[in-house]
């Protein structure tokens, strides 16, 4: 038995739990957008940030200081 990619499932089962229907081309067009961001998100997912002192009191309207 051959087996799918975890998004050929997740994003199927997800969006049919949310009540949304969808054809095939509306698959492919969401697969292929998985397959573009997915790398980066794995990436920053994976990012140490331990080592950064967060910002206190941000604003998020500036640039970080």
């Amino acid at each position: 038995m051959e087996s799918a990619a975890p998004a050929d499932e997740f994003i199927p089962a997800g969006l049919a739990s949310l009540g949304i229907d969808v054809d095939e081309t509306d698959l492919a067009v969401i697969a292929a957008v998985h397959r573009f961001f997915w790398p980066a998100i794995v990436g920053l997912l994976a990012l140490d940030t331990s080592e950064v002192e967060p910002e206190r009191c941000s604003d998020l309207s500036k640039a970080p200081q």
